[in-house]
């Protein structure tokens, strides 16, 4: 009677295990044996390396670049508890064998004859299979792979001591989560270096060789705990710790560090300091480098944080209508996206750079590749045209509906985002309220080939179309160029490029690249970017942005300019203090309406003001704002009117100008402040 079924299997099984058993005792020659990959079987490789990118402060890890993410470090830097952690649950007789454990195969032969089959691979052996997947495949169980396995174990015992093997398997384990090595496992799981790793910690590392994903402290602490446990009670039954100190360990929580182990996480960056690396013949993707960035950790986690809590005040605003971040199907983007980016208008570092909400759901940096319309945050810089064109920032504009004739024929109505015209306005007022048709005005007398010139100098290399549309930002631009020029109007003339790297050191510390320092360039009049930005701090006092003061107290100074493009697609907020200059955006990927009466100073500036709230909550601003540069001439002025106050203007209507001294009231012949009272240019 054959045997057929279940038991059929389970016999042949056992007949297998045993054969693999038994395949200790069969003498192979392999020493010489090699492969065109990792060399010959029994040598110890150096595996593959990440390279470290870390925060301007040289210890914060912001992210990591290489095939493997892996830093190998020494066996006589760790506590002794580690590699004895490991050798209590994978290999007890591991000082005792020659790389195979006889002892332990017999084990495994009687567990098979019973029905129980089980490993019985010595580290050795799984550092050769690890190391050397071209010539060993731990997935094949054939008797073959065995045997090779076997042999490469007992060469490579004869050409390296224990310590050695310990050290390279410790560096050589898979963790989990792309996680190769102690260190990597001991940074990600638990916040530290692999030489403060507890005795608990490191047991709770060691019960993952058998299964990363099974025993995954982060998703499964339960599980983790009881492997952790066992490994603590084999420890003290080897000796290699006391009952009281397993027992002591046993009762500690499986507590892991948050966001993997890297609160300060910054992929959008890791890709362009990546590139840039490359660009510079630094071969950083072969691992072993230490890249410092000009990251603020601190301030890159502030802007993350500001970004995901506003956009989730957004989406839950009565009438969103669209897919939710949190809510969001399978593999889908369609929901809200945003980019922040903060520099240092000094010296051009990048602070805090978030390129969107999900990296892993979307690399695409928005903040360095997207091009999007500004609104009426390009308005500063043809406010700055205009008064490097001596028009006087008192002088009056009518806000009036304009029909403007294009060369293709038609004719161009721009409009306000109310819907309304106000009548006369000075140019200081009609920024503070953003009206769009003064600012198609002034496009047209100073000339948007002026507008677009300055736009180049500052550094925004997106063409600017010559079109009176391009006034009020319908000409689009990378955001991070349009940051970087705000950086004009804070150094008062100079425009300084963004940088992303400090410098690149190697395995040995040493610097092998230290990017040049870019020094800031004037490129405008400190006079016009000094009147410029004091029109910008009305803004945010009484204008489109007042919301920033909800979360930014009046003793910090704070300049900026909001941005909303038509249906509500794109909204902005860029803005300064005396210490940053600092732009955020929101839009879909595929433009669309965000929400009805969406604008930059509700959606946007919120998330501005918030993050640069957190920021001096730990400092204080730089007192430079309050140098008037030399050249600037001041006059009292009536708010309502732009003339010169009186005794019957009201106090709270009286307010002092700031001019490019020849351009105040009285300095010339002509009211130049009047010119334009009475209506608009090219009305039809």
């Amino acid at each position: 009677m054959g045997v057929t079924g279940a038991v059929g299997r389970r016999l042949r099984y056992r007949g297998r295990a045993v054969v693999l058993a038994l395949g200790v005792m069969v003498a192979v020659p392999l020493a010489a044996q090699s492969g065109s990959g990792t060399g010959a079987a029994w040598q110890i490789v150096q595996p593959a390396q990440s390279s470290l990118v870390l925060a301007r402060d040289g210890t914060s890890l912001i992210g990591e670049i290489g095939r493997e993410m892996r830093t190998s470090v020494s066996l006589r830097s760790l506590p002794k508890y580690v590699g004895q952690a490991f050798i209590s649950i994978e290999d007890q007789r591991f000082y005792q064998h020659d790389g195979v454990d006889v002892v332990g195969v017999a084990a495994a032969l009687k567990d098979a004859l019973r029905g129980h089959a089980r490993g019985a691979s010595t580290i050795t052996q799984q550092l050769v299979g690890n190391m050397h997947p071209d010539l060993i495949d731990r997935s094949d169980r054939s008797i073959g792979r065995k045997l090779r396995e076997q042999a490469a174990a007992r060469e490579m015992e004869r050409h390296y001591n224990k310590q050695q093997i310990l050290e390279a398997y410790l560096n050589d384990i898979d963790f989990g989560h792309g996680w190769y090595g102690i260190e990597e496992a001991a940074r990600h799981y638990f916040g530290k270096q692999a030489p403060q790793l507890t005795l608990a910690e490191a047991a709770t590392l060691a019960a993952l060789p058998k299964g990363p994903a099974i025993y995954d402290p982060i998703r499964h602490p339960d599980r983790a705990r009881g492997r952790r446990n066992l490994v603590l009670s084999l420890m003290a039954d080897q000796g290699y710790i006391s009952a009281a100190d397993a027992a002591g360990a046993s009762r500690d929580s499986v507590v892991t560090a948050p966001d993997a182990g890297m609160p300060t996480a910054a992929p959008y960056v890791v890709d362009l300091v990546r590139e840039e690396a490359e660009h510079a013949g630094i071969p950083v993707m072969n691992g072993g480098y230490r890249i410092i960035t000009t990251i603020d950790p601190d301030l890159q986690r502030d802007a993350s944080q500001a970004l995901d809590s506003g956009i989730d005040r957004v989406e839950a605003r009565r009438g969103y209508g669209h897919e939710t971040f949190a809510k969001r199907a399978k593999g889908s983007t369609a929901y809200l996206q945003g980019m922040v980016v903060v520099l240092d208008p000094h010296t051009g570092d990048v602070l805090a750079l978030v390129g969107g909400r999900d990296y892993a759901a979307s690399p695409f940096d928005r903040a360095v590749n997207a091009l999007r319309q500004p609104g009426s945050a390009f308005k500063p810089i043809l406010y700055a045209q205009a008064l490097r064109d001596s028009l006087p920032p008192n002088m009056l504009i009518s806000d009036t509906a304009l029909a403007i004739p294009l060369p293709n024929g038609t004719i161009y109505r721009p409009d306000n985002a109310d819907g309304q015209f106000e009548g006369p306005l000075t140019m200081r007022e009609a920024l503070v309220r953003s009206r769009n048709t003064v600012a198609v005005q002034l496009g047209m007398r100073v000339g948007m080939d002026s507008v677009a010139a300055l736009a180049k100098r500052l550094g925004i290399d997106s063409p600017i179309a010559p079109y009176p549309s391009s006034a009020i930002g319908a000409s689009a631009v990378r955001p991070i160029d349009l940051v970087a020029a705000y950086t004009v109007f804070a150094n008062l003339g100079a425009v300084v490029e963004p940088r992303y790297v400090n410098r690149i050191d190697d395995r040995a510390g040493r610097p092998v690249w230290v990017p040049p320092t870019n020094a800031p360039r004037f490129v405008l009049d400190p006079r016009v970017a000094f009147i410029v930005r004091d029109m910008m701090r009305d803004v945010v006092t009484r204008g489109t942005a007042t919301s920033v003061r909800k979360w930014v107290p009046d003793s910090i100074p704070v300049a900026g300019k909001t941005g909303t493009t038509n249906d509500n697609t794109d909204v902005w907020f860029v803005g300064m203090t005396p210490d940053l200059v600092a732009g955020v955006w929101l839009g879909f990927d595929r433009p669309q309406s965000i929400v009805a009466g969406a604008a930059g100073g509700t959606l946007a500036a919120p998330i501005w003001g918030d993050m640069i709230a957190r920021y001096y909550q730990a400092s204080s601003p730089s007192d430079t704002w309050n140098d008037v540069p030399a050249g600037v001439a001041t006059a009292e002025l009536d708010r309502a009117l732009g003339t010169p106050a009186n005794d019957s203007t009201p106090p709270d209507q009286r307010y002092t100008e700031y001019f490019i001294d020849g351009t105040q009231p009285g300095a010339t012949t002509a009211a130049a402040w009047a010119l334009w009272a009475w209506g608009p240019i090219g009305m039809r």
